[in-house]
């Protein structure tokens, strides 16, 4: 598993750049206004959202995990616990498919546990839904 940090950055092509640098490492994926890099050392996942019109620099957190049942059990864990907001399955968002659970922090801080289950789907489908809305919730 490796820690998501999900960025909101004014310039796309800008941070991508800077990112890239830094961790010595060319990004995962590039789509219009996202874009993601998988990170071997340290074991992160960074996913940058061109998001102009916000202050707002962190987007949200998140674990990405490799096995359906790592899942289940965050799904578990967090509904034992009290704090489970919301469980996603087989859902397209961010230009991949995926099983996701998220719970709020008391602060509003959103985080997930997900699996990815296509990296690449069909270009037809709207992939970016979950981002766009993102997006346009923070324009003025």
């Amino acid at each position: 598993m490796r820690i998501q940090l999900a960025l909101n950055v004014a310039n796309l092509s800008e941070a991508i750049d800077y990112y890239s640098k830094l961790f010595g490492t060319a990004p995962n994926k590039i789509r219009d206004g996202y874009a993601n890099f998988s990170i071997d050392s340290p074991a992160l996942k960074l996913v940058l959202f061109e998001n102009p019109y916000t202050d707002e620099r962190l987007n949200h957190l998140g674990v990405e995990v490799f096995d359906s049942e790592q899942v289940t059990m965050a799904k578990e864990r967090l509904s034992a616990s009290g704090i489970l907001n919301e469980v996603q399955v087989n859902e397209t968002c961010c230009h991949a498919t995926q099983d996701k659970v998220w719970s709020t922090e008391p602060q509003g801080l959103r985080w997930e546990w997900y699996r990815i289950t296509n990296e690449a789907p069909e270009l037809g489908v709207n992939a970016s839904a979950c981002c766009t809305q993102r997006k346009r919730l923070a324009q003025p």
